[in-house]
């Protein structure tokens, strides 16, 4: 029997030695711990060896061991402090391979890796003192050198990520890590985890508003889905835009006429350390003001705040935090997507409608959220005549190829007969003969319906195509020829070019779809011009017709249920045309309603 024993020991103790200590290490309100992934086999005393710590104290620590070790369980394992002749090198050594980095205000572990780009696990095993979630204010860390600029972003996220993993793995139960996302502030996650705003900061010793930053990793309540091993976790990218889940259906509250209506207005004014405004959103805002001008004509009383978020995702957080924001009944802004975040958060809790007023969103999800920018699904809706299987339809194409539009253009295409045209760059009626490739009165010779798709993206090339369908056209004409009847189904970027010549687009009856248009000569845009102008004394843009639609829209719709108001109905505030719809599968409520321009014959255009 005693022999048995000794044999029984002599194999624990091979055990033990076999084992492998782990390399992972984190810190745990201020105490630092081995995650050890339990192997089939060990014993609490042969981790004990492993690892110099008593039996008790592992025990302590994990609780869920008084039913036993299971393999693959992960638990936590204190690690003993130990001086070694590495922790007394002198500063002269360490600069020899080392940077050294002091910690200011508010600085993230993450950050740091961000600035120097180098591994985030490399700053923790050169600095085993630090607490990679609370580094401490003037905290000295170790760079290493040779790792600079050796990690990309997404590689810094991953580690992150799984750091926030090993973590949740052993968390005190009922507690979990989350890694703040930029746009996140204290409001949306007390709210997003049903807690208060204090709770939040007293969970996190403290911490304040001010002090929350993206990229820092704190603790919330709830169990998290790392804290079962077994299950394979792939780390989120969250380089990529959010994808928020679908949540139910809001119901907004109407203002009653005689209430008066808060509106938060958020664009991008300045962008990063310019203290000039970007013309555009000044000039959209300009336009919104006069917008707002004719709806108190109404008899409404409307109050607006401008906010600069600053094309900053973390500024957009602070706005919500913000007394003056919390007030308004309707949100306008932000321009760009990954600043929506945050604030369809706050608005879904508050049940405040949220307009997108210039970007087209592709992948956020709410239904408290109205996009102006007309779906991209119903682009090619109002030109389906020109498709119709009685139309000749011919692709002329250049060495210069306009992608997307040509992509666009054969994917309306698929499944039906097309004719290609190669056209060189030459000039107009050059070249002997009827087969010159710079002369198209070959593909006038026909007596069918016809429509011409340009598919050259070089300025040069598209207005010599353009004067030789028009020169075509003349010359079968002198000759006492009928021409047949074409049209250009045109790329709206031709607007763009400088020295396109414009008389082509009456002559060869090119047809445009844009996201808007407004023609100068109608009378409510000479007007609204008139007013601009006296206002501000400049010429309005495309942007300030925006600004002005979404005051007309919007504000008037808030007294009242606005998706009763809005959902399925057109409104036209000066001449472009909105209609508000639900996209399949999804909650937005989306503007369908692209616009047609068709230049005529007789010099004259007409919208639809």
């Amino acid at each position: 029997m005693k022999r048995l024993c000794i044999i029984l020991m002599l194999l624990m103790g091979l055990c033990a030695t076999a084992a492998e200590k782990s390399r992972t290490i984190v810190y745990i309100n201020g105490a630092k711990y081995y995650i050890h992934t339990v192997q089939p086999g060990e014993t609490v005393y042969g981790l004990s060896k492993l690892y110099g710590v008593g039996e008790k104290v592992i025990l302590e620590n994990n609780p869920s061991l008084a039913g036993g070790l299971k393999s693959n369980e992960n638990i936590r394992i204190p690690v003993v402090a130990s001086v070694s002749g590495d922790d007394r090198k002198s500063d002269r050594k360490l600069r020899k391979t080392f940077d050294f980095h002091f910690v200011t205000k508010g600085e993230t572990l993450y950050a740091i890796s961000r600035q120097y780009e180098i591994p985030v696990r490399t700053i923790i095993e050169d600095n085993p003192g630090i607490d990679p979630t609370h580094l401490r204010l003037g905290e000295r860390l170790l760079i290493r050198r040779k790792q600079i600029g050796s990690e990309d972003e997404a590689g810094s996220l991953a580690q992150w990520e799984a750091y926030r993993q090993s973590l949740n793995s052993v968390a005190d139960e009922g507690t979990s890590y989350h890694i703040v996302r930029p746009g996140e502030t204290f409001y949306s996650l007390s709210r997003r985890f049903g807690i208060t705003e204090e709770e939040l900061g007293a969970l996190n010793n403290g911490l304040t508003p001010a002090d929350l930053k993206a990229g820092a990793m704190i603790k919330v309540p709830g169990e998290s889905e790392d804290a079962h091993p077994t299950q394979t976790v792939t780390p989120r990218d969250t380089t990529a835009l959010e994808i928020r889940e679908i949540p139910e259906e809001i119901e907004f509250r109407a203002l009653r006429r005689s209430e008066p209506l808060d509106i938060a207005l958020l664009l991008p004014l300045t962008t990063g350390n310019k203290v000039t405004a970007n013309p555009n959103y000044l000039e959209f805002y300009q336009g919104f003001l006069l917008g707002l001008d004719s709806v108190k004509r109404l008899g409404y009383s409307v109050r607006s705040s401008l906010f600069d978020t600053k094309r900053n995702p973390e500024e957009v957080g602070r706005i919500i935090d913000e007394k003056s924001f919390r007030e308004a009944d309707l949100i306008v802004g932000p321009v760009y997507e990954n600043e929506l975040q945050a604030v369809l958060h706050y608005a879904e809790q508050k049940h405040v409608p949220t307009v997108s007023p210039l970007a087209h969103i592709e992948q956020t999800n709410s239904d408290v959220l109205f996009q102006l920018a007309p779906d991209p699904a119903h682009k090619y809706d109002k030109v389906s005549d020109l498709f119709a299987p009685d139309k000749r339809i011919t692709l002329i194409c250049t060495a210069n190829t306009d992608k997307e539009f040509e992509s666009e253009m054969l994917a309306l295409l698929q499944g039906r007969r097309y004719d290609t045209y190669r056209f060189q760059n030459a000039q107009p009626g050059s070249g002997s003969g009827g087969n010159s490739p710079g002369n198209l009165t070959p593909l006038l010779e026909n007596s069918e319906d016809n429509v011409f798709i340009i598919l050259s993206d070089d300025e040069v090339e598209v207005d010599r195509i353009l004067a030789a369908l028009a020169s075509a056209d003349t010359n079968l004409t002198s000759r006492g020829r009928t021409a047949p009847r074409y049209t250009v189904l045109g790329n709206v970027r031709w607007n763009r070019y400088n020295n396109i010549d414009r008389t082509m687009f009456f002559k060869n009856r090119v047809v445009f779809i844009s996201t808007y248009h407004a023609k100068r000569d109608s009378e409510a845009v000479k007007k609204f011009d008139s007013a601009y102008i006296r206002a501000f004394g400049t010429i309005p843009t495309l942007y300030s017709y925006r600004g002005y639609d979404t005051a007309l829209i919007f504000a008037p719709a808030m007294f009242g249920e606005i998706e009763q108001k809005l959902e399925g109905r057109s409104f036209t505030p000066l001449q472009t045309t909105y209609r508000f719809e639900r996209p399949e599968g999804r909650p937005n409520h989306v503007n369908s309603d692209w616009t047609r321009v068709n230049y005529n014959k007789d010099f004259t255009i007409t919208i639809e």
